[in-house]
């Protein structure tokens, strides 16, 4: 199979690229892509260098499939011309998200809604990846009312450029303004806006998991609250999240019904002060789910904590994992 991966030379296209290796995707050719900026450099691929060629090459190659992780306006520009080549994109960016002719998949929630007939499939945001996961189940048992959650998002989510700021900040050294990712410094400090502030007061990623959550899930009913934080970590995003159910539950089968649902891992041991960090989700598909305790304040009323690794699951998995699904369906 043909597989192109555009924004190859990108943070998350490489970790594209490991991913794609380790899962053994059936990969007879690889196509990388970036920008013309970018053509004629080399990107590894199972230890071998493949030169990154432009998007009217990638587009020539005729892929089975293309991966993209270049940006909104790439992606808005290029995934159409893609598609009309008859090329299936599945994209990283906010482009088509909410777009409600396409498709926004996290395979362990809502794979079953694609078609032969999804050109473009959009790939949701990292932080509401993770969290869905862990709700899935949960809504599927109790039915889920409202959920109010917290981020605490690693520097990788906003790209290398963000990483260097955090690693010269803790070196000492100081950042002329154009050199930061973020206005602030990031090293000991937590920033609360990851994006946009939109006229509501929230930013572009709080309403991204609003929106996203009840699109992936099917059913606009959910209620979400969301403030999302950027802190000086790298191994993956972190969520509070409290969760209101429409049924009462027992805490015991709930956190069995969590072990048992597909791409979670339960880390639960209070006496052995086992719980989910980014520390541990670091380079693994999985996401954790811990500290999981009753609300004492509200009936019906679950709090608990969700990490994942927002480079992998959080991004180049989930889409991998879109693609061996359509795969797996013969669709490509």
């Amino acid at each position: 199979m043909k597989v192109a991966v555009v924004g190859a030379t990108g943070l998350v296209g490489t970790k594209m690229l490991q991913v794609l290796a380790e899962r053994n995707f059936p990969v007879t050719e690889l196509i990388p892509v970036a920008s013309a900026r970018s053509a004629g450099k080399e990107v590894m691929y199972k230890g071998k260098p493949y030169k990154v060629v432009t998007m009217e090459e990638g587009i020539a190659a005729k892929p089975a499939v293309a991966i993209f992780s270049a940006g909104g306006s790439t992606s808005t520009e290029w995934a159409p011309k893609f598609a009309e080549a008859g090329i299936r994109v599945i994209d990283n960016s906010s482009a088509w998200r909410m777009d409600p002719t396409k498709k926004l998949v996290v395979p362990e929630v809502n794979a079953s809604v694609l078609t032969p007939q999804d050109m473009i499939i959009a790939n949701p945001n990292c932080s509401t990846i993770q969290m869905v996961v862990a709700l899935q189940p949960l809504h599927a048992k109790y039915k889920i009312k409202r959920v109010i959650v917290s981020t605490y998002q690693s520097v990788t989510g906003t790209g290398k450029k963000a990483v260097d700021q955090l690693n010269e900040e803790r070196k000492g050294v100081s950042l002329a303004a154009d050199d930061m990712a973020y206005k602030y410094q990031i090293d000991l400090n937590a920033i609360p806006q990851i994006d946009v502030f939109l006229d509501n007061g929230y930013t572009k990623e709080e309403m991204k998991m609003v929106k996203e959550t009840c699109k992936i899930m099917q059913d606009d009913s959910i209620k979400v609250t969301a403030t999302t934080v950027r802190i000086p970590v790298m191994g993956g995003h972190s969520e509070s999240v409290n969760v209101e159910f429409e049924n009462e539950f027992d805490l015991k089968e709930l956190i069995a019904e969590l072990a048992a649902a597909p791409g979670i891992i339960v880390q639960q041991e209070d006496a052995n002060q086992i719980y989910p960090m980014p520390l541990w989700a670091h380079e693994k598909d999985e996401v954790f789910v811990g500290r999981l305790r009753r609300d004492e304040t509200q009936a019906k009323t679950l709090n608990m904590w969700i990490v994942s690794d927002n480079l992998r699951k959080g991004a180049a998995t989930n889409a991998i994992q879109i693609a061996e699904y359509l795969s797996a369906q013969g669709i490509i």
